[in-house]
């Protein structure tokens, strides 16, 4: 049976859905009230930076990361294998990758290691919904021998990682759906043979889950649809499908058609940082149409022309910022270097996304 729901604390969260990136227990220049009102369900955390900048004794005085930063929604820990791309492999000096593990330094005076088994016995204490399985991330433009060493790497680290987690599990008398989802990565590059013996492999050893690992973006800047297929198309019907780091609107869009359902990214909130924000190309959340090509534009707050606008940034959302405030003044406090521009921009970016989720969701059901 086809997944419906994400389960989290004894809640059923609607699949498909979005989950912000909170990389370190925290998303920027908002709060964890300010999450709950743009109707987002879940976030996700980093397992590497909270391990590097938090550590275990912390976490021990609090129960999980949800009573840590005051969070009731759902949760996803990322493993920290993105970080092996994106800390050692672009910078080879910030570490070693070993079949044992990862070390990273990007100091001279402290460095971190993170195998198989610390990650997941480090994520157990934030206490997720959703455990991430360490992976070797296939570099783009990776060779085919390259590509084969990171997937047989990736299916040695899962296979790790999962004894770990069960053996976690019977420790903590964890069973059921007691048991937080365990995530495999699929790994293999551009090279749609590999990223299917990778998918069969995990299917052996045994996840609730899958994620499009690696680098979805081809050479002629595309999105690489076909790994997302080879990887459904040799998954089995009930597991659950991850685009991991996938969050551009319209990749999700033709994602969920395709039978994904859940994703994250540091775009939305990102590029509220950087005066970037998602509209719907609607007059009103009733008709927003994501079967449009085009069914969202970019606006940038600071433009000239809008200096006296008394419009809302969208009529098409209901966010803190578009029901409350003018154009006009979120210009203003761009232009005075206000640090509540960056909160509205951010809860509305959130709020854009929560909506498109919802969209997808009602689509589905028609």
């Amino acid at each position: 049976m086809k997944p419906t729901y994400f389960r989290s604390r004894g809640k059923k969260i609607p699949l498909p859905v979005f989950f912000p990136d909170a990389t370190r227990a925290i998303i920027r220049t908002i709060d964890s009230r300010d999450i709950e009102s743009t109707k987002t369900p879940g976030i996700l955390v980093n397992t590497y930076h909270l391990y590097k900048d938090l550590g275990k004794n912390v976490l021990k005085s609090h129960d999980g990361i949800h009573e840590f930063m005051s969070w009731y929604g759902g949760v996803i820990s990322d493993s920290g294998g993105f970080q092996v791309m994106s800390i050692i492999k672009r910078n080879a000096g910030n570490g070693k990758v070993t079949d044992e593990g990862v070390t990273f330094h990007e100091s001279s005076k402290k460095k971190v290691l993170l195998t198989p088994e610390i990650s997941i016995s480090f994520q157990m204490l934030l206490k997720p919904d959703m455990v991430v399985v360490l992976d070797d991330f296939t570099a783009p433009g990776a060779s085919k021998k390259n590509a084969e060493e990171t997937v047989e790497r990736t299916l040695s680290w899962a296979k790790r990682s999962k004894d770990e987690f069960e053996k976690i599990c019977k420790t903590q008398g964890l069973s059921g759906d007691k048991k937080p989802y365990l995530l495999g990565v699929v790994q293999g590059g551009e090279y749609l043979d590999l990223r299917e013996y990778c998918t069969k492999e995990l299917v052996k050893i045994g996840f609730d889950g899958l994620g499009y690992g690696g680098w979805p973006i081809r050479e002629d800047k595309t999105f690489n649809y076909d790994v997302a297929r080879v990887i459904r198309e040799n998954a089995p019907e009930n597991y659950l499908l991850y685009g991991l780091g996938i969050g551009k609107p319209d990749e999700i869009v033709q994602l969920v058609d395709n039978g994904w359902h859940i994703f994250d990214c540091v775009l939305p909130t990102r590029d509220a940082r950087h005066k970037r924000l998602y509209v719907y190309n609607a007059d009103s959340i009733v008709k927003i149409d994501v079967r449009q090509e085009k069914f969202y534009s970019y606006y940038v707050p600071t433009k000239e022309r809008y200096y006296h606008d008394t419009q809302p940034v969208s009529t098409a959302c209901d966010c803190l910022l578009c029901t409350n405030y003018s154009r006009s003044y979120l210009a203003h406090l761009y232009r005075i270097e206000e640090s509540t521009a960056l909160r509205l921009s951010t809860i509305h970016n959130l709020r854009f996304y929560s909506i498109l989720m919802e969209k997808l969701r009602l689509r589905g059901k028609l």
